[in-house]
């Protein structure tokens, strides 16, 4: 069971802070460390910080605006109706969980999720997959609403339209839940941090965190040096690596010579020609500098180096 919380009225600034109060569907597959675009640590940023400024990008706005699309190609393919919900749901059972869905289905337990996908995530979705994190996203929803079903509708850009029902999986959600419960309970209520995960959310979060480092401070290094030993040993690794890449991709480039494809019944190779256009920073700084001084704007970031002492 779920208490309903009515959204038709909610500025967007309320909905952006009614969100910081749970776990929703977008934020589980991250959580559960499927998200490619966002992580455990960067759901913990939202969720502890007074920030509501949403991220936004193209991609995101195409997806708000073309939710009504896929909505009317999943009805036009499958006879169902649908309707908006205006509601955002929490869980009884476990308030930590939301749910802020896209459409429910009319006459049947079961709701609908609308996506869409840029023509280069085409392999993500071929013949019946589903990308993980939107199957948890899924899950969670039925977790939290109680609904015994949930449909997905994709609008791949420029390629074609697919949908998928997903039925309940009480073992699948039974580990979800328990998954965000701990993420909940250890991270967001105790104000701790969750570990690192190599993604470059990661690196984000870290960086607005600790954006500005304090001049001439230190620290003694302590429980790293197996770790710092592991990652010089990745480093070069990575070269010779890097270096056997290339040594490849020279061995192809001689043998195409100039031709701009080489192809067989498994691999396709381009060696196109490029134009790129270029600013002399250089030049203009020197011939120009009232210009270079207009145009240009200053970064501050922090640099991570690792020598042996």
């Amino acid at each position: 069971m779920s208490k309903n919380i009515s959204t038709a009225e909610l500025s967007h600034e309320e909905w952006l802070k009614l969100r910081k109060t749970g776990i929703g569907g977008s934020d589980a597959g991250a959580i559960c460390g499927l998200n490619p675009y966002a992580s455990p640590m960067s759901v913990y940023q939202d969720k502890t910080t007074m920030e509501v400024e949403e991220i936004n990008n193209e991609a995101m706005r195409q997806g708000r605006d073309l939710e009504d699309y896929v909505a009317r190609r999943f009805m036009e393919a499958t006879g169902l109706k649908v309707r908006r919900s205006n509601m955002m749901y929490r869980s009884e059972e476990h308030p930590f969980m939301l749910a802020d869905v896209d459409r429910l289905i009319v006459g049947k337990d079961a709701g609908l999720e609308c996506k869409t996908a840029s023509a280069y995530n085409l392999d993500k979705w071929k013949e019946d997959e589903i990308p993980a994190h939107y199957l948890i996203q899924c899950h969670h929803y039925m977790s939290v609403t109680g609904k015994q079903t949930w449909y997905i509708a994709v609008v791949i850009l420029g390629c074609g339209f697919k949908y998928a029902e997903i039925p309940r999986d009480e073992d699948l959600i039974k580990n979800l839940v328990s998954i965000e419960k701990q993420f909940w309970n250890s991270h967001v209520v105790k104000r701790i941090i969750p570990d690192p995960d190599g993604s470059e959310a990661c690196d984000e979060v870290l960086e607005q965190y600790f954006h500005t480092a304090r001049k001439n401070s230190a620290i003694l290094l302590t429980g790293f040096d197996d770790k710092i030993r592991r990652r010089l040993e990745i480093v070069k690794l990575m070269d010779k690596l890097g270096e056997e890449k290339n040594q490849i991709d020279q061995q192809i480039k001689l043998f195409m010579k100039d031709h701009e494809m080489a192809y067989n019944e498994k691999y396709r190779v381009t060696w196109s020609n490029v134009d790129t256009l270029h600013l002399d920073s250089k030049r203009i700084k020197a011939e120009k500098p009232e210009i270079y001084t207009e145009f240009s704007y200053r970064t501050s970031s922090r640099r991570f180096t690792i020598k042996a002492a």
